[in-house]
């Protein structure tokens, strides 16, 4: 019975293949996070401070007065946009 004996290295090797399984499963993990950090940053998944209340306000109001000053609003539809938007 040459070649059939039992000396242990069997063991080893499962063990070795499990631990390069999980190896490639966290590089795997590691990579889906990084795609999807990569990815979201800067697109407004945060919040940044100018889009806060008073800073959206502003804006809001900023974008109306620049509308109205190329002509493409009225005098009415201004006031009431601005009286519509509680500013």
């Amino acid at each position: 019975m040459m070649g059939y004996g039992y000396d242990g290295g069997g063991v080893w090797m499962w063990v070795f293949g499990g631990l390069i399984m999980v190896g490639v499963v966290v590089l795997i993990g590691l990579l889906v996070w990084a795609v999807v950090h990569a990815t979201t940053r800067g697109t407004g998944v945060r919040t940044a401070p100018e889009s806060s209340a008073t800073g959206g306000r502003e804006r809001t109001r900023q974008v109306l007065d620049e509308r109205y000053a190329r002509g493409e609003m009225t005098s009415e539809e201004y006031t009431e946009r601005l009286r519509t938007l509680g500013l």
